[in-house]
């Protein structure tokens, strides 16, 4: 048996947990979330904890064991706690500012600068004179790809280790052109 999946969720007082017509709901403080149970697949609720147990030893339906069992404690994660990503824009002149709640405008060396639209459900936070973003969201999914698409607008140089990177991200530079020696 899957590992993950034999681990049980634990419920936390303030999440409510549903599961109908072949999806689970669960909803907290923070919102709602929903996801379609896998086939051949069953999640059980008990005293304040979730299972998940599959039907066969199929290698599809094993795989998907583990995986549910992990989409379901992100999403209890989620509605409570909620998830963020933090990233740091490192140069001279490059910066983030917020245009309202749906967007964030960043000006990172190029001619024109860039605006990243925020996907529903979204929000972010520019700190330290805009060179601090911090994503947050209660999907994971969607927070780590909004992170991502920001990082790609300008990924981290190699050689001055200027761009967008992860907060704690280590960037190993490059050592520059070696100047020749005459002897």
């Amino acid at each position: 048996m899957s590992r993950i999946g034999r681990k049980l969720v634990i419920i936390p007082e303030r999440v409510k947990v549903e599961i109908k017509n072949g999806f689970v709901e669960i909803s907290g403080p923070k919102g709602r979330l929903s996801k379609p149970i896998p086939p051949r697949i069953e999640v059980m609720i008990g005293e304040g904890e979730l299972r998940v147990e599959r039907r066969d030893n199929d290698k599809r339906t094993k795989a998907f064991h583990g995986l549910t069992r992990a989409l379901l404690a992100n999403m209890v994660k989620g509605v409570t706690e909620g998830f963020s990503k933090t990233l740091e824009v490192v140069g001279v002149g490059y910066r983030a500012e917020l245009l309202g709640k749906d967007a964030i405008k960043f000006s990172l060396g190029y001619a024109n600068p860039i605006e990243f639209p925020l996907p529903e459900g979204i929000t972010a936070v520019v700190e330290e004179r805009g060179t601090r973003v911090i994503i947050q969201g209660i999907q994971k999914e969607v927070v780590g790809e909004t992170a991502a698409g920001i990082r790609k607008l300008r990924t981290p140089d190699r050689y001055k280790g200027k761009g967008i990177k992860y907060l704690g991200e280590i960037i190993k530079l490059k050592p520059g052109k070696a100047g020749t020696k005459t002897a």
